[in-house]
């Protein structure tokens, strides 16, 4: 199993590190698939396109609706506009891990 900072997180080099010791990889060279993995994701996303990692999960573009919100220091309405955000979506693997 992949280990962890004391936090409960783990963190790009940590990830990079258990890579790099699963693959028989230099962690210089399992940082930098990290990276290429994550600039893809980034880039297709981006996009528009969905990226999906069967047993993971896929990566999502969503459109949120314009609507109107309230200052909370002021408590008047105003204007929140329409905008774009990623949405991760578990596979089942990782949801039947995530469970055990």
């Amino acid at each position: 199993m992949a280990s962890q900072t004391q936090e409960g997180c783990m963190r790009k080099p940590e990830l990079a590190a258990a890579i790099a010791e699963r693959a028989d990889l230099s962690k210089d060279k399992a940082s930098q698939v990290l990276n290429v993995i994550l600039d893809e994701i980034t880039g297709s996303v981006s996009q528009g396109n969905d990226v999906a990692l069967i047993g993971f999960g896929t990566f999502t573009v969503r459109e949120r609706a314009a609507r109107t919100g309230k200052n909370p220091q002021t408590g008047k309405p105003l204007k929140i506009p329409a905008s774009k955000t990623v949405a991760f979506r578990p596979g089942k693997g990782l949801k039947d891990a995530v469970a055990k």
